[in-house]
């Protein structure tokens, strides 16, 4: 688990008239995974995806947000792993959070479960917990003269994942569909995650937008299905565990966070908790 911080990465990924996209990464160091939100800014108010994990990067996040000068008009969350909405109970209580119907359910449910299982990160855990209190689904809204086009994908890093695309500004908010130059998140639905992947790699989109690391193009979208079919084969031969977290070390030493295989190795091949 991550126990230290270091300064963010905070840029401007795209402009068009009126309308700034930005990405706020935390650190890639110690052992950070690298977490990626965004901000879509137009003439108006701000629109945010994703709220960051640890109290610091949440805080940070919501500094540079609030320096924009424009109101948060609301915040989307992508999935229900932690490190997507600890966040929004450190920094963003006061705004309007949505989510899909499976994410919001989860968090009611089971977000204080998974506050308490992440205790041995101390004080960088949130202290508290915010529910989504909006729905989102599969569909388009015009936001502030910006079209949007939500779409609910399933089995893939995780069991649902909020996708948003912004079609005239060519940017693909993807989330953890998208691992761009880190280590990936690994589920029993790499075949599904695959085609869905194969699929954007086809779509008229320029710019992805990643849930961990540096905003990419389509190359990083054929790198992560080569990297899942890699996987994929590994555990075909046998690969578990150790074994198959020094194999995938050894073939994509380029790639950064490799202390996202302690997260999820015990759930892949233990069975541990989903929390």
């Amino acid at each position: 688990m991550p126990t230290q911080v270091s300064d963010p990465i905070i840029m401007v990924v795209k402009r068009a008239g009126h309308v700034r996209i930005h990405t706020f990464v935390a650190s890639f160091a110690y052992n950070n995974i690298a977490n990626a939100t965004h901000i879509i800014e137009t003439e108006n108010q701000l629109v945010l995806v994703d709220g960051q994990f640890l109290v610091p990067y949440a805080k940070a996040f919501r500094e540079y947000a609030d320096s924009l000068g424009k109101p948060i008009e609301r915040l989307y969350i992508s999935h229900r792993h932690p490190d997507h909405w600890f966040g929004t109970g450190t920094a963003f209580g006061d705004v309007t959070i949505h989510a899909l119907p499976e994410t919001m359910s989860f968090i009611e449910e089971h977000g204080e479960d998974s506050r308490s299982d992440h205790w041995k990160l101390g004080d960088l855990a949130p202290d508290r917990i915010v529910v989504p209190q909006k729905l989102a689904g599969p569909g388009e809204e015009m936001i502030d003269g910006v079209r949007y086009v939500f779409d609910r994908v399933t089995d893939t890093e995780i069991d649902y994942h909020l996708t948003i695309k912004l079609p005239e500004l060519g940017v693909y908010v993807a989330q953890d569909l998208l691992y761009s130059g880190t280590h990936l998140y690994l589920t029993k639905h790499m075949d599904h995650w695959i085609r869905v992947l194969e699929e954007m790699l086809v779509e008229d989109y320029e710019l992805f937008l990643p849930g961990h690391g540096l905003p990419a193009d389509r190359n990083e979208v054929a790198r992560n299905i080569e990297y899942l079919s890699a996987a994929r084969q590994a555990i075909g031969n046998g690969l578990a565990d150790d074994a198959f977290k020094d194999f995938m070390l050894q073939r994509y030493p380029e790639r950064k966070c490799p202390g996202i295989f302690d997260i999820y190795l015990p759930r892949l091949f233990g069975g541990a908790s989903d929390y």
